[in-house]
């Protein structure tokens, strides 16, 4: 049917165009009609082709601004989820320097105490290593005595002699 049509308005076209001009007469009326069947010759030649062009664009336009969107909602959940993580990261901190100052106290409580075990330990062997040498002197003035009192032993000894000696060595 369209095509139909176009035919009909080529033909009026050309039928219409004649250059026959009447004196003092115009052809503005023809012109017109001429002017209407071309604009509408090319609007239906090519108006469905840049329809599709213009809707084509805004179509590829839209999906880009859509991708934009999408991207920009992303990045704003990898936003909230990061500082989710900072946060969370933030009171592990502070819940491990907490830990750490316990244990930290613990462990010089516990250094300390072993310390103070190891300063007794020092202590006793000091005073057992002190008794252990009083003794041993002991020991020495005695058998330095006996040695002394069995050189004498040729001599008449009596308990009076020995008590001499005893009393010469020990002070």
């Amino acid at each position: 049917m369209s095509r139909i049509l176009v035919l009909i308005l080529t033909m009026s076209t050309i039928a219409l165009a004649s250059e026959t001009v009447k004196d003092g007469s115009t052809d503005i009326v023809q012109r017109t009609v001429n002017f209407l069947l071309f604009a509408g010759l090319v609007w239906y030649l090519i108006a469905e082709p840049v329809k599709s062009y213009f809707q084509a664009r805004s179509d590829a336009i839209a999906d880009e601004l859509k991708k934009v969107q999408d991207k920009l909602n992303e990045s704003v959940e990898l936003k909230k989820e990061a500082t989710l993580k900072v946060e969370e990261a933030e009171k592990f901190a502070q819940e491990l320097m907490a830990t750490t100052d316990v244990e930290a106290k613990i462990l010089n409580e516990k250094i300390m105490a072993q310390c103070d075990a190891d300063l007794e330990v020092i202590e006793k062997q000091h005073k057992s290593l002190m008794e252990f040498e009083q003794r041993k002197m002991v020991s020495d003035v005695v058998e330095e005595i006996l040695e002394d009192v069995l050189a004498q032993s040729s001599k008449k000894f009596d308990k009076k002699a020995m008590a001499n000696v005893i009393l010469k060595k020990v002070a």
